[in-house]
């Protein structure tokens, strides 16, 4: 007998079939039991009488209990149609019950929104919150949102390819996280932030249209909406300018609206292209909420952030700091990219800088970010030198880099686009852990696999790595 999803039961009225899942709720009304039946496409009543074998078996029945069902498709009195469920107009007609798993009391429960349940307690029991409708629907939607990206980028030419988790540490912006060695004692891998290096290389190595649903990871200090790790829909482009890209992604986002989120409003197509100078003096912020009435969801109010500094001060570190990351190609005020004009205004006027960095906001979130490249290497290293570092710290960190730029790099650029965040704002959730199947907590631990946590010594040992007491 062919398994059944509880949907596919629409469809076979009159006909015996086999299904799995889990008992939602039962009612016992003496001689007749109803249960409803779950499994991931939804729900469906099951009904079984005291003339079935399996009535006492039936008995045992409790909620969570993972079950298989064969029985017969009816059509419902009419009297009895529910209209709150998807399959309310039929039942199964139970003639056999296996318990395949029995399941005690849940810690939490799981027939509300889950909002109302202390955060660290849902993420304890993640597997048992995941079985809410609403978190299963996160994940579904998102599946769909992953899969439209990747077929619209590949329909549109581009490539994907995996560029590798264990790589160098550089100084890009956020701490790295490392990765100790064991062949190589006392020496490291890092997570990587983000692919910046390696989509770069992938230009250089003529591939000339990359994307990737890139996981990035970034050792960051404790914040409510931030995660250790994250997923990007990481895009770069060989031969191309700043339009060629702001075109792509918006053709990109207002797709995917109309194919997955149809009940929302875009208030403004083209999207507005504003520069950074021009909403920090009107909204005092680089991600402006543009919506006319902030409290209506299904208005999305998209807008290109444009010519960004080049360079912000960093008043602790006495220094100056790529806004962006350093591989940002800067630019004068009169939009001037010539090597000899650029090297002049890195060394002696770098505040007066500008940068082909652009960003992508939606109501008051920024989703997205990236830049045309620099892809000459002199002025790559004096931006390095600009930010504090020796050119020998630059060739030992960008060696392998620099080097590549030797041997015929294009111009390219690129834009990474937050999927956690993107999906967020759509499906109306207050945090990024709604849409992640398996987050940490705001301070970056996972109640449920009790992490981050210590290691046996003997592992520490043959690390060569020492803990050092506070």
């Amino acid at each position: 007998m062919k398994k059944f999803e509880v949907l596919d039961s629409k469809n076979k009225i009159g006909e015996k079939i086999e299904l799995f899942g889990w008992v939602n709720s039962l009612r016992e009304h003496g001689k007749i039991i109803f249960f409803d039946l779950r499994d991931r496409s939804g729900l469906i009543q099951c009904v079984i009488d005291s003339n079935s074998e399996y009535f006492e078996l039936a008995k045992e029945l409790r909620p969570e209990y993972v079950i298989k069902v064969e029985g017969i498709v009816k059509e419902r009195d009419p009297k009895f149609v529910n209209p709150n469920i998807e399959t309310g107009e039929i039942e199964i007609l139970v003639e056999k019950i296996e318990i395949l798993n029995k399941a005690e009391t849940l810690p939490i429960p799981i027939d509300t929104d889950g909002y109302e349940i202390n955060e660290e307690r849902r993420l304890k029991y993640r597997y048992i919150d995941l079985r809410r409708k609403r978190m299963q629907r996160n994940l579904m939607i998102r599946s769909k949102a992953i899969n439209f990206i990747r077929n619209f980028l590949i329909n549109k030419g581009f490539i994907e390819v995996e560029t590798p988790i264990l790589t160098k540490s550089t100084p890009e912006g956020a701490r790295d996280y490392l990765v100790p060695s064991r062949i190589y004692k006392g020496k490291f891998y890092a997570l990587p932030q983000s692919p910046q290096q390696y989509k770069q290389l992938l230009m250089v190595a003529g591939i000339e249209k990359y994307f990737q649903i890139a996981r990035c990871f970034r050792d960051e200090d404790p914040r409510g909406d931030r995660q250790p790790e994250f997923t990007q829909v990481d895009i770069e482009m060989s031969f191309i300018e700043k339009e060629d890209i702001l075109t792509l992604v918006e053709e990109l986002l207002i797709e995917l609206v109309k194919t997955i989120f149809p009940e929302k409003k875009i208030k403004e197509i083209p999207f507005p292209h504003l520069t950074y100078e021009e909403v920090m003096q009107k909204y005092n912020s680089d991600k402006p909420d543009l919506r006319e009435n902030k409290n209506n969801h299904h208005e999305l109010a998209f807008a290109f952030i444009i010519d960004f500094p080049m360079f912000e001060w960093k008043e602790t570190e006495n220094r100056w700091d790529a806004m962006h990351h350093p591989f940002t190609q800067p630019k004068t005020r009169s939009g001037s990219k010539e090597r000899s004009v650029l090297i002049e205004y890195l060394e002696n006027k770098p505040e007066e800088l500008l940068s082909e960095q652009y960003d992508v906001v939606l109501n008051g979130f920024e989703i997205g970010g990236g830049s045309i490249r620099t892809h000459d290497p002199e002025v790559l290293i004096k931006v390095f030198e600009t930010m504090g570092n020796k050119k020998e710290e630059v060739l030992e960190k960008f060696g392998h880099l620099i080097e590549a730029f030797k041997y015929g790099v294009p111009p390219h650029g690129g834009i990474a686009l937050g999927i956690d965040r993107i999906l967020t704002i759509l499906l109306n959730e207050p945090s990024i852990r709604e849409v992640i199947a398996f987050p940490k907590t705001g301070e970056g631990r996972d109640p449920m696999m009790e992490i981050p946590s210590e290691v046996d010594k003997a592992q520490l040992d043959e690390l060569g790595i020492d803990i050092k007491e506070k």
